[in-house]
């Protein structure tokens, strides 16, 4: 006859565990929110887009879920049973639950809290309060030995007692039973409140059908009442097969009974309205229940044994009470356990969504910053580019024009000035001087004469070009940095430095190289020889040329010479003339080749003016001739160097005036083109500064599209999840 209908208890299981689903996935998403919220918070090249607040906010978001989800785990359907003592309370939970599980019978047989929920294990246990340890239980009357055995159990203690699932159908659906002392064996009825009824679902008041509802019962549920707003009461007269005993008064003292529960349920405590009362009262008998279907469970008939006179009506009232039961407790539980935890989760999505909201936002302004500037920095990029291509232009064009002046200037002070004062510089040479080969070589080597020289000429060019040529160099490596200046980084300008002091504009004459075919002729040269008359009127270049042409003129004179002079003597034309003839065959082979052609002309002029002229003057130009001899000393021989490497230098000085001033061209365009290389590497620097910013940009603009599209997808996500607890709560908390 038991209603075989699934159970509504199932409703609570179900939502539990499709609350619970809701959770893993929302506990999942936050974890992975926060984990998103702390890497963009601490991306400090990104700037503001997260703050260290939404990161805080987010763990404890995700701390709270699994607080929850916690809690929803161990979350189960309760009920509470209350009466006064061997009201039957334990036989009413037996029935209930079809077998004998809690001890039961006259007397005080429960004196502590029993709590029966259901486990997977294949054999019944408890534990305590004061242990974990498993007990192991077997039958009812070890779980009352033990009870009465353990001397630390008070009215104020708990047991808890695992009973198979695979025994008892009803502890499947996550319901909990609470068994409790008599409500008139304690005054502790406070602390059991707080400590056992706040997260009761169901409170069940088993009164003793033969008797009335006592205060201390009253006063318990009031006391519930002050705690819980609204608790779902239920009341049973349980005993009530003694009433066919008396079969008139049955009627009579139903309404009695059903009058006051009523008027206790919607007057006193206000839980329920009056319609509404009379559905919570129930008159039964939970041994006659309990007894039926333990015989059924072994196979026997349900009515078998002793059973009083209209069992079939109480059993029926029993199994609406069951059912009535089933129906308040999964809705009551489900809003209770379920409905603050849904509102909760509520709050977390749109706090998450405000999260996700803030950080897309910031992104957003923040990637905008970020094309502004590397549009900045890309078009400064082309600004230095075409900058640095037209001043490389101008560069070249003005370093070709102060090489060129500084050419201009050096070829122009070396011939008019330097070469002029040569005689100068030379005089002022002193040095040790001898005719010998070897101290002739030193005194001319660079160590000594040439060293001075060079010495003097390059100090005379440097103070003469320098100080111009190096102000002009200054000013242009000045203009260079100025014009390069803007096209840097501030940070490549500050490693800019002022034009370098160091250069100095060096002539490198090449003296030594010059002269190094001078052949100096400090022999003693009579003033008045033929050589030297030739030299002094011609020039020594043509007397050179004159003298060599006249070699061989000398000879064929010669020979017509001895020629005439041998007719002469076969004539024997006079005493005078014999007498010339023979001093000039004679110094024809002794004296050189200038002196003989004097002779010869002496001889003619002899002729015309007399010999005793001619002796006196002969005798004049021999008296000069030893002057000159004996004067040609060291210092004679010094001076005629110095006048020959003068004529000598000058002629090659001459020579290498160009090249010396295209020399020192350049080295200023070497020094112009050194410091604008060294520029334009800064700027190099600078341009891949820029390209560096400008990847970065281009990097960090990707990263900030990303962390939009992901922020996007989470509060898509969390949309999701709201709709699921919107779908949630429709399903099972609206309308409850």
């Amino acid at each position: 006859m038991d209603v075989v209908d699934p159970s509504p208890l199932r409703r609570f299981v179900v939502a539990k565990r499709s609350i619970t689903s809701i959770f893993d996935q929302l506990l999942d998403f936050v974890k992975d929110g926060f984990t998103f919220v702390d890497e963009v918070w601490r991306s400090d090249d990104l700037g503001q887009v997260a703050v260290e607040e939404q990161t805080l906010e987010m763990q404890s978001c995700a701390t709270k879920l699994s607080t929850i989800r916690e809690v929803l785990v161990r979350r189960h359907m309760k009920v509470a049973f209350f009466g006064r003592t061997s009201n039957g309370k334990s036989t009413v939970i037996n029935a209930m639950l079809r077998d004998r599980v809690l001890p039961s019978g006259i007397g005080h047989t429960t004196n502590c809290f029993l709590r029966v929920e259901g486990t997977e294990a294949d054999e019944a246990y408890l534990t305590t309060e004061a242990s974990n340890e498993r007990r192991s239980v077997s039958t009812v009357n070890q779980l009352a030995h033990a009870l009465h055995m353990d001397p630390t159990l008070d009215s104020g203690s708990l047991v808890k007692v695992f009973w198979p699932k695979s025994r008892c159908a009803l502890l499947r659906d996550d319901l909990v039973l609470m068994d409790s002392p008599g409500t008139d064996v304690t005054l502790q009825l406070d602390s059991w409140i707080d400590k056992f009824c706040l997260d009761a679902d169901v409170f069940v008041l088993v009164g003793n059908a033969e008797s009335t509802l006592m205060n201390t019962e009253k006063l318990f549920f009031h006391k519930v009442s002050e705690r819980i707003s609204k608790p779902n009461i239920f009341i049973l007269h349980n005993r009530w097969d003694a009433s066919v005993t008396e079969p008139e008064y049955i009627e009579e003292v139903r309404k009695q009974h059903l009058d006051r529960c009523v008027s206790f349920l919607a007057e006193e405590l206000k839980v329920v309205g009056l319609e509404e009362a009379a559905g919570r009262i129930f008159f039964v008998s939970a041994k006659e229940v309990l007894s039926s279907r333990m015989q059924r469970a072994q196979g026997m008939p349900e009515t078998g044994g002793a059973l009083a006179e209209g069992f079939h009506d109480r059993l029926r009232e029993f199994q609406m009470f069951e059912r009535t039961f089933e129906e308040f407790i999964s809705q009551s539980a489900v809003k209770t356990k379920f409905e603050q935890h849904t509102v909760r989760a509520w709050q977390i999505t749109e706090a998450i969504k405000a999260v996700m909201d803030a950080i897309n936002i910031a992104s957003a302004d923040r990637k905008i910053c970020c094309l502004e500037e590397r549009e900045e920095q890309r078009d400064q990029l082309d600004f230095v580019r075409g900058q640095i291509n037209r001043l490389s232009d101008n560069v070249r064009e003005r370093i070709k024009t102060l090489t060129d002046d500084v050419a201009a200037k050096v070829k122009k002070s070396e011939p008019t000035d330097q070469i002029r004062s040569l005689p100068v510089l030379v005089d002022e040479f002193r040095a040790d001087f001898s005719p010998t080969q070897e101290t002739l070589q030193l005194y001319k080597t660079v160590s000594t004469l040439l060293l001075h020289v060079e010495e003097r000429m390059v100090g005379c060019l440097s103070h003469r070009c320098s100080v111009s040529v190096l102000r002009d160099i200054r000013d242009a490596q000045r203009h260079m940095i100025d014009s390069v200046r803007p096209l840097l980084s501030l940070s490549v300008q500050e490693q800019l430095s002022a034009p370098s002091t160091s250069f100095e504009l060096t002539y490198d004459l090449g003296l030594a190289a010059l002269c190094a075919d001078f052949r100096e002729n400090i022999e003693f040269q009579f003033s008045l020889g033929w050589t030297a008359l030739v030299t002094r009127f011609i020039g020594a270049a043509n007397a050179k040329r004159a003298l060599c042409s006249s070699d061989s003129r000398l000879q064929v004179f010669t020979s017509q010479t001895k020629l005439q002079l041998f007719e002469a003597e076969t004539e024997a034309s006079t005493f005078k003339d014999e007498m010339v003839v023979s001093i000039a065959t004679g110094l024809v082979y002794v004296t050189s080749r200038a002196s003989m052609m004097v002779l010869v002309i002496g001889g003619v002029v002899c002729r015309s003016v007399g010999w005793r002229l001619i002796a006196l003057s002969v005798s004049l130009y021999g008296l000069l001739y030893l002057y000159e001899k004996l004067t040609w000393t060291d210092a004679s021989r010094e001076r005629a160097l110095k006048q020959q490497f003068v004529e000598h230098a000058s002629q090659r000085l001459r020579a290498v005036v160009p090249v010396t001033s295209s020399a020192c061209g350049q080295q200023v365009c070497k020094e112009l083109s050194s410091t604008f290389s060294r520029l334009s590497q800064r700027v190099d620097l600078s341009e891949a500064e820029l390209e560096g910013n400008i990847r970065q940009l281009s990097f960090r603009i990707q990263r900030l599209e990303n962390i939009q599209r992901r922020s996007k997808a989470f509060r898509n996500r969390s949309t999701e999840l709201e709709t699921q607890l919107e779908a949630f709560s429709v399903q099972y908390l609206q309308g409850n």
